[in-house]
């Protein structure tokens, strides 16, 4: 007999000072049976920042991700169907980042094992020519914090300014600081 999915419920209330977004979203999320806290965790913090201010270029949704090898974690598409946002976390290899960038207008990694470091020297340059390609970092001992928020009801605030977010419920607070590893923008 398959393992179901666990349902978790968040409620997230967003104050994005860098972006000047300030919103609140009612989120379910379905834990696939192998799936971490820490990885949940880092879904739900990937959502909040990369959630668009509006939907009038589409909504941003959370995908079918581990269960289905051709979805990402999170992804948009435009109201014409196009897929402007792939989003992944975890440490994906290099062939499924190059399909991806060529599918969708954006795609965004955030990476937070211990062991990125070593991924990301030997993976890089197979993924410089990727210029819809963002690459982010959150250090291990901020994402197994963050697991430590994971509970099957949520409500937790995320608070975001000069790249640092703080992200707590009624009884903790996680700081975490993205770094960035690689940038559509300026290659790092």
């Amino acid at each position: 007999m398959a393992l179901k999915s666990t349902i978790h419920k968040a409620t997230l209330q967003i104050a994005d000072m860098d972006r000047q977004l300030y919103t609140d979203h009612t989120l379910t999320l379905a834990r696939h049976p192998s799936e971490t806290d820490e990885r949940l965790m880092i879904r739900l913090l990937a959502f909040a920042l990369q959630v668009p201010h509006d939907t009038h270029g589409g909504a941003l949704q959370f995908a079918r991700g581990l269960s289905d090898g051709d979805e990402p974690d999170l992804w948009r598409h435009d109201l014409g169907g196009a897929l402007r946002d792939w989003i992944e976390v975890g440490l994906p290899d290099d062939r499924r980042l190059i399909k991806a960038a060529g599918r969708a207008q954006r795609v965004v990694l955030y990476a937070y094992a211990g062991s990125t470091p070593i991924w990301w020297r030997n993976i890089r340059d197979k993924l410089t020519r990727l210029t819809n390609l963002d690459v982010w970092q959150i250090a291990a001992e901020q994402s197994q914090a963050l697991a430590g928020l994971s509970e099957r009801s949520m409500q937790l605030q995320l608070t975001v300014q000069d790249g640092h977010v703080w992200v707590g419920n009624r009884s903790a607070s996680v700081e975490v600081v993205p770094m960035p590893l690689q940038s559509a923008s300026k290659r790092t």
